[in-house]
């Protein structure tokens, strides 16, 4: 997930791609080496700087979307591992090259983590639902897996917002996630083209999708919601009018559409 680059006084790193691989035909996952990395919590999100060879220097923020410590440990001092899944917009300056260009190899500038309202801790105790449209899954995805990884006992609910079956982000970890733990669940909801046999039509999100697959209201879930601007503001609206308490309600937004 992009969005416009936050300016604050934090360290430029060089990051080298050390792994990529394709999510959809318009997004890719990256995985890069940042060996003074500091660590991060599920949330938040990085800088990104690309230099052309004339000095132009282009910069846009992205969520990360990976766990910390990696795999479970970090290297002492720090240093690690730093994912990010990056959609491809056709008008953009820097996102088609991180989607097409870079190599495994070549080097980027990363600045961050950025941001501390939107992260989940391990030691939050109350049940977590997740919403998320598009791209907007990426900081959510972080939180599952980092979930996953501190076998944390905390539910999770992700309720997923996707155009299609062919838009789907991480669609052979996720199922993985909902076999191997009990404490996860997922909804899928397709706006534009459901799969074949899928037991509901395509449709946005409304308040029967919530009320239905999300936490009620007295179980004072920790919310997180993340997508295009409209898709954030119908989601939080529902979960106030559904009797969700505002402040347990914590929003990311983007421009687009969903």
């Amino acid at each position: 997930m992009a969005r416009a680059a936050l300016p604050g006084r934090l360290t430029w790193r060089a990051a080298t791609l050390a792994e990529a691989r394709p999510e959809t035909p318009t997004a890719r996952t990256l995985v890069f080496d940042v060996p003074d990395w500091p660590g991060h919590l599920p949330g938040q999100h990085v800088d990104v700087r690309l230099t052309a060879p004339d000095g132009y220097r282009a910069q846009r923020s992205y969520s990360i979307a990976s766990a910390w410590p990696p795999g479970g440990g970090g290297p002492p001092g720090g240093g690690g591992k730093v994912e990010l899944t990056v959609q491809r917009l056709d008008d953009g300056e820097v996102s088609p090259y991180l989607t097409d260009v870079l190599e495994v190899g070549d080097q980027i500038e990363l600045r961050g983590p950025v941001g501390g309202w939107f992260v989940w801790r391990e030691t939050q105790q109350n049940p977590v639902l997740l919403v998320g449209g598009g791209s907007g899954v990426v900081p959510l995805m972080a939180m599952v897996r980092s979930r996953g990884q501190s076998r944390a006992k905390q539910p999770f609910r992700l309720i997923y917002s996707v155009r299609s079956q062919g838009d789907l982000l991480y669609r052979e970890e996720l199922p993985r996630h909902v076999r191997d733990d009990p404490g996860f669940d997922l909804f899928l909801n397709y706006t534009r083209q459901a799969p074949d046999g899928w037991p509901s039509p395509p449709k946005r999100i409304d308040v029967a999708t919530i009320n239905t697959h999300g936490w009620p209201p007295d179980f004072t879930p920790d919310v997180y919601v993340c997508g295009p601007t409209t898709f954030v503001e119908t989601a939080a609206d529902i979960l106030v009018a559904l009797g969700h308490d505002p402040k347990r309600i914590r929003t990311e937004r983007f421009g687009g559409t969903s």
